[in-house]
């Protein structure tokens, strides 16, 4: 091979490490939640894969993989399953990943405790400050959560 085929080589080598790289990431942190009212996570990616699982409305899932019609995904707890990516969404969820989360008025701790969230309650999320992320319950009722307690968007 030339020297001139060989540095070309390389370089072509070189973006497609760099591409694979920078897409792996991007993949992994990509988040979907439910979109249906359950979502069954199964062992593999078919419906006649064992149902692992079920997942509710909202429920948050980071995607790793994708094959076909079917996304690889993990929960908050590490777990990891396949569910079908037509019942997922882009509407951004937490969970609780604390034992008890305070839900307060604003965003720090100097506002009021409005409630309380138990680990594994999903969350709708409404928007992001700082280290606060603002929540609606499926209750209706919404409020601020410091962002190291839950796991999601």
């Amino acid at each position: 091979m030339s020297p001139i085929r060989a540095l070309a080589a390389l370089r072509s080598a070189a973006l497609a490490t760099s591409i694979a790289l920078l897409a792996g990431p991007a993949l992994a942190q990509q988040m979907v939640s439910v979109s249906g009212n359950t979502l069954n996570m199964r062992d593999g990616p078919s419906t006649a894969s064992t149902v692992m699982w079920e997942l509710q409305k909202g429920y948050p899932l980071q995607v790793t993989q994708r094959k076909g019609g079917w996304l690889q995904v993990r929960d908050f707890e590490g777990d990891t399953g396949w569910v079908a990516r037509s019942l997922t969404g882009k509407v951004p969820h937490h969970i609780v990943k604390a034992r008890v989360a305070n839900v307060r008025s604003g965003p720090s701790e100097r506002h009021r405790v409005v409630g309380k969230a138990e680990y594994g309650e999903v969350l709708r999320t409404r928007a992001k400050q700082a280290n606060w992320v603002q929540v609606e319950r499926a209750n209706g009722t919404s409020g601020w959560v410091a962002k190291p307690l839950l796991w999601g968007w």
